[in-house]
């Protein structure tokens, strides 16, 4: 069973999982712009701050000794979760369309939260 801080600490992990593989495949996009030299640096600051933070909760969960076994397209509308922890497994449904968006949600608090460190 997954206590609810662990589920929320799962959580954030699974949608800075997200972030990232949805980041690298706009990043190859983004070589293409004509101002890639504007996008680019940009795009691997934040990067390398969701790969930091990733792999922090990453290690925060081995420790629970939690870890996400896969993911699995349920249709259009769900994906499941499967989750390994100490006791058992567990399947963890998710709306797609939620997790896009808090997806966005993070990656903007994120650009937001760099920039106010750069002014």
């Amino acid at each position: 069973m997954i206590k609810p801080e662990q589920r929320q600490l799962l959580h954030k992990y699974l949608l800075i999982e997200l972030a990232v593989k949805s980041l690298q495949i706009d990043y190859q996009k983004a070589e293409q712009f004509k101002m890639k030299v504007v996008f680019l640096p940009l795009m691997d600051a934040l990067l390398k701050d969701l790969r930091q933070e990733y792999f922090d909760l990453k290690r925060q969960l081995a420790q629970q000794r939690i870890r996400v076994v896969g993911w699995h397209r349920v249709d259009e509308y769900f994906s499941d979760v499967q989750v390994a922890t100490a006791g058992n497994d567990v399947v963890l449904r998710y709306a797609n369309q939620a997790l896009k968006t808090q997806v966005e949600k993070l990656l903007i608090n994120h650009i937001r939260n760099n920039q106010q460190v750069l002014e």
